[in-house]
């Protein structure tokens, strides 16, 4: 299915639609402030295990993200973070950024990477606040398997013809880009850059 909604102001029937969606199980690709990403409900196995298949990849191996509305989720998934690093955040958030933060017992437990951590993003982005704020908690992302293919990536339309029979929803935000979030880890105290992206890390940092 392929459903069309507005990256400025995002239809409420549209959004609760996506969410339905969501919370029966399904997979939706939608768009961020960087790239259009693949996702579902954090506390749905079953539908992270399809992800997992789509994408190739051993749960117990993968590295996902959760997009969250604002920093108000934070203190549910994650530990308790240093005032440096909170401050961080607060600069960064909403951006095109993704954070590794220590997990929280909240996080389930096929969502956590080998070392207990959770990347968390805020995306700038219009239709990703909307649904997390109607569903109610995190959204589960992760990126699109990729092969090269621009167009594939960026076109929800092209997506849509790609990916119909694996996920159950495509939204069509507009063309995405192409270049990634910027990846900070934050895990034990660290703030170091582990992927440059789509985010100015060294005027986040200055």
């Amino acid at each position: 299915m392929l459903i069309h909604i507005h990256p400025d102001d995002p239809q409420a029937r549209n959004i609760q639609t996506v969410v339905k969606c969501l919370k029966q199980g399904g997979i939706i690709i939608y768009p961020t402030d960087t790239i259009y990403g693949i996702g579902c409900d954090i506390y749905n196995v079953e539908a992270i295990t399809r992800i997992c298949r789509i994408k190739g990849i051993d749960p117990k191996k993968a590295q996902f993200s959760f997009i969250c509305s604002d920093l108000s989720h934070l203190s549910d998934y994650t530990k308790s973070v240093d005032t440096p690093v909170f401050r961080l955040l607060k600069k960064a958030l909403p951006g095109p950024y993704t954070f590794i933060l220590d997990a929280s017992k909240e996080v389930p437990k096929i969502l956590k990477a080998k070392k207990d951590t959770v990347g968390i993003r805020v995306p700038d982005n219009n239709i990703c606040s909307a649904i997390v704020a109607e569903l109610g908690h995190p959204l589960m992302s992760a990126s699109l398997p990729m092969d090269g293919e621009v167009e594939y990536f960026t076109d929800p339309e092209m997506m849509h013809d790609r990916f119909e029979k694996l996920v159950d929803m495509v939204i069509d935000g507009g063309i995405g880009g192409i270049i990634p979030s910027t990846v900070i880890n934050c895990s034990e105290g660290a703030i170091e850059l582990v992927r440059q992206g789509a985010g100015d890390w060294e005027g986040l940092i200055g």
